[in-house]
């Protein structure tokens, strides 16, 4: 795998080096050797810029951002723009991955000045962090003549920039505040059904996904339709989602020959991604297509289970078994440039002299023709019919298809392995990473393999020796050896949630009292009382322009709907109403907003479901309770938590349940059970 960052003892062949070379980010060392003296954020760098009265120039991305690297090259590497960058401003560089808390104060201000937003961010402000104009990617003359003129605006006029500033500042400190909502209830159902069925008009019934280009997949909506499609029986809407996921697996997004997901498409059926290959997307993948594999045992669920995890252990595993943030879109191609897509593409000349008599078969299955080709006679591999249906048209049986098919991919995938790769961004990012650690929760859960659990256990093993401090905070960033950069909202949410998991699937009450101590931590540290929400920045942190509160579910759950779900299952673990209550009050504030744009707050929607549908606790006690754990959450069961054992526990839900000689499931409702039974068919009946 080529690396980002390289041994120090090639630094002395650049000509340039800035102070990024002391940073461990592999986004920021790729900016080390520009001419611009970059910096990185810190607060001395602020002082200095308030000493020196210099404006701010901030520019912010990631290391797989394919338009990050176009301006770098057309602008940061150029020695006449980094002249006019040094003499009249102080660089700053950001990797939005570390700085989430910036990236988004950031982001509002450019959405909030240009109704647009995309990363590279570059943003101009005044020496004490105030932003006053911003833009993405510019072309190299466009941003030399804004860069003198914005200079020149505020040597001339400083009053006018700075009150424009203070004003935009007042408005992002303005977008975060939420006012307590009285006199509001849980949405009823029939009401949410409505959002539901509204929200069925931006559903594309050809390509699955939303009618628009580009076309994200959005697991965070995908996930939440499965749950609701299940919880009313509405076998449209599941067939929907079904639909989505079958084209979404056939699609170029998805890696035909290796597994994992792009980051998105540009077309509208899947087809062409951005070839950047996230690890937040694949894990949230991965738990969604074992849930729906879980509900429809399709096989091809399950097969996108396993390669996608395949992919990840293979090419974003570290041998401490954390997990790396992503693979770059572009690679060096034949001409030693890099290329967006260089590694994954393929000409038809290419694909007959690698497969010779076994192209016929393989250009049908994935139309190497005028619907796969791409550029420059390149092609996606995309697929349009299962193999059951080729196989008949071809006059072969299913097996011998894909007998054929596999000896393909491994041909493809040797001559492939030849290329120069992609390159590697290896931060280990402690929320990512809690994604992750779900994903092979919810793979083992669903798939029963054992390796998965392995897997998962290795990694929280990771987390906890090098992400947890010893006062129970988390830090949010690992890279060589270190740890750094204090936790945010979002690295509690998605651990507190993974822990749970993990709880759930190792049956170990070790991971279920760490997402207890972790959720009391952000209840002191991170919680806003008149709010009933919690900050995305803890109390003990700096803050710039404002604490944020996330709310609006994206391509990653909010931290906040995070939250609700999770407090909502703790309170059912240890029988304990406040947590309740601050899950119900978090859900009510988001109730209006919801009521507007259910696809923006899909997540928090789960929760709507929660407190309006039964939620079942079972707890599985005796010598076989492996067995009948496993032959219950191989179901898809949305509504239901488990606790299982052999041995007495002081957890409500296992205590003084352990009857000698016998294997016993109790079904529970918030501590009120049924009797309990010993057969599973009979608990499934409460879920027919």
């Amino acid at each position: 795998v080529f690396y980002y960052s390289m041994p120090k003892s090639i630094y002395m062949n650049h000509k340039y080096t800035n102070a990024l070379i002391n940073e461990s980010s592999p986004y920021l060392l790729q900016h080390a050797h520009n001419p611009v003296n970059w910096e990185p954020w810190s607060n001395e760098i602020l002082e200095k810029a308030k000493k020196e009265n210099k404006l701010l120039l901030v520019s912010i991305g990631y290391a797989a951002c394919h338009w990050c690297h176009v301006m770098e090259e057309e602008c940061f590497e150029n020695t006449e723009v980094a002249q006019i960058m040094n003499q009249h401003f102080i660089n700053i560089k950001i990797d939005r991955e570390e700085r989430p808390d910036i990236d988004q104060i950031y982001m509002d201000a450019l959405q909030m000045m240009t109704a647009r937003g995309g990363w590279p961010l570059n943003i101009v402000a005044l020496p004490n962090g105030e932003p006053f104009w911003g833009t993405t990617y510019m072309k190299k003359e466009d941003w030399m003549q804004v860069l003198l003129e914005l200079f020149q605006l505020y040597q001339k006029n400083p009053d006018k920039v700075i009150a424009y500033a203070q004003n935009l500042a007042e408005g992002i400190r303005n977008i975060s505040l939420i006012e307590p909502k009285t006199n509001i209830e849980i949405l009823p159902l029939s009401k949410l059904g409505e959002l539901v069925q509204n929200w069925r008009n931006y559903f594309d019934p050809e390509y699955g996904g939303y009618k628009r280009a580009p076309k994200f997949m959005m697991p965070t909506n995908l996930d939440f339709l499965l749950h609701y499609a299940v919880s009313t029986k509405d076998d449209t809407l599941l067939e929907y989602v079904q639909h989505s996921l079958t084209k979404m697996a056939y699609g170029g997004i998805y890696d035909q020959l290796a597994g994992g997901f792009s980051r998105y498409s540009v077309d509208n059926r899947w087809h062409v991604p951005h070839f950047e290959k996230m690890l937040y997307d694949n894990a949230q993948l991965i738990s969604l297509y074992a849930k729906a594999f879980a509900q429809s045992q399709n096989p091809l669920y399950k097969t996108v289970v396993e390669e996608t995890i395949h992919f990840i252990r293979t090419e974003l595993m570290a041998p401490t078994s954390a997990f790396y943030s992503s693979l770059d879109a572009d690679s060096l191609n034949e001409e030693n440039e890099l290329e967006e897509g260089a590694y994954y593409v393929w000409t038809e000349k290419e694909l007959k002299l690698l497969l010779g008599d076994h192209f016929a078969i393989f250009k049908a299955f994935y139309n190497i023709n005028d619907f796969g080709l791409w550029e420059n006679y390149n092609y996606v591999l995309i697929r349009t019919k299962s193999t059951e249906e080729l196989a008949l048209e071809y006059g072969i049986s299913v097996s011998e298809l894909k007998k054929t098919i596999t000896l393909c991919k491994k041909i493809l995938l040797t001559a492939r392995n030849l290329r120069r790769r992609p390159r590697l961004d290896d931060k280990i990012l402690c929320s990512w990473n809690g994604l992750m650690l779900k994903a092979l929760t919810d793979a083992y859960r669903y798939l029963g393999k054992n390796q998965y659990l392995s897997m998962a256990l290795e990694n929280a093993a990771f987390i906890d020796k090098n992400l947890i401090k010893k006062d129970g905070s988390l830090f949010h960033n690992h890279k060589n050896g270190k740890s750094s950069i204090n936790g945010f909202l979002e690295d509690y949410a998605s651990l507190i949630d993974a822990f749970i998991g993990l709880f759930e699937t190792s049956h170990n009450e070790l991971w279920l009292e760490k997402s207890k101590s972790l959720m009391d931590y952000c209840l002191l540290h991170f919680y806003d009382h008149k709010s009933h929400l919690f900050y995305f920045t803890s109390d003990v942190d700096s803050v710039l322009i404002r604490r944020s509160i996330e709310l609006t579910d994206n391509v990653i759950p909010s931290t906040n709907s995070m939250m609700a779900k999770n407090l909502f299952k703790l309170s059912r673990y240890y029988t304990n109403e406040a947590y309740e209550e601050i899950s119900k009050k978090m859900t009510l504030s988001i109730t209006p907003s919801l009521s507007k744009d259910i696809s923006n707050y899909a997540n928090w929607a789960h929760s709507f479901l929660n407190f309006q549908k039964p939620f079942f606790e079972i707890s599985i006690t005796g010598e076989n309770y492996l067995e009948i754990t496993q032959k219950l959450q191989r179901r898809y069961l949305p509504n239901v938590l488990f606790a299982a054992t052999n041995n007495e526990s002081a957890l409500g839900l296992l205590k003084g349940r352990v009857v000698k000689g016998k294997t016993l499931i109790y079904l529970c409702e918030f501590g009120t059970c049924q009797l309990p039974t010993e057969e599973v068919e009979e608990v499934l009946q409460n879920f027919k």
